[in-house]
């Protein structure tokens, strides 16, 4: 009979943050309406601002709403200024998320978070919803802007906990910036579905496995 708990110590799980552990649409569509109005830019539907939700929030700003380079930085404070308030915890958990973490962990899984979301604000999202005691470490983006691609974040977070060679490595995330940033290191990925992707975009992008449930990525990890 396989020893799962012996399996699971041999590997590393990668989790995305936002559309994986939670769902930080409102606060995220909040700061960003706060920051166009403060600029002076106009208006956009919250459809569009809820696609803001994976990719580094200055491509966001410059690829999704042509916002010229000397506004990018401004847009970036004045998000800040809210988020740092209120956004950041206009958030929620996933339904079912902490009993995986829970399961997780009791099946000996060592666990790290790899977002593009900065550090400082990921760390006080995991202590406010109760889910920071189940992951080894926190790796995220620096607030100058350094450390935003996936691939540099998961990067860093290889380096701080140097896995063992043999290691088996996975990213769990919702778009395909997870899947991809985690290719660059030869790391497969497993794409969910109630976060921000569709089955479409992570496929496309080379996700490894796709699943639509915590039970299925709990089979999946383990």
């Amino acid at each position: 009979m396989r020893n799962k708990n012996a399996e699971c110590r041999n590997k590393l799980c990668l989790f995305d943050l936002d559309g994986m552990l939670t769902d930080p649409q409102e606060g995220i569509v909040n700061s960003i309406a706060f920051a166009l109005h403060k600029l002076g830019w106009p208006a956009q539907p919250r459809e569009l601002l809820a696609t803001f939700i994976g990719p580094p929030l200055r491509d966001s700003f410059a690829d999704t709403l042509g916002m010229p380079r000397e506004l990018i930085e401004p847009a970036i404070a004045a998000y800040r200024e809210y988020f740092a308030k209120r956004g950041i915890f206009e958030n929620r958990l996933y339904d079912g998320i902490l009993d995986l973490l829970r399961k997780l962990k009791a099946a000996g899984m060592p666990m790290a978070i790899a977002t593009s979301k900065p550090t400082v604000y990921a760390e006080k999202i995991a202590a406010h919803f109760s889910f920071a005691q189940y992951f080894d470490y926190i790796a995220g983006a620096n607030l100058d802007g350094t450390r935003e691609r996936k691939a540099d974040v998961i990067a860093h977070a290889l380096e701080v906990l140097a896995p063992p060679s043999g290691t088996q490595i996975v990213m769990i995330g919702d778009r395909k910036h997870d899947v991809l940033g985690a290719a660059e290191h030869g790391i497969p990925c497993v794409g969910v579905l109630w976060g921000y992707g569709s089955r479409e975009e992570l496929a496309s992008a080379g996700a490894s496995v796709i699943v639509g449930t915590m039970d299925e990525l709990f089979e999946v990890l383990t």
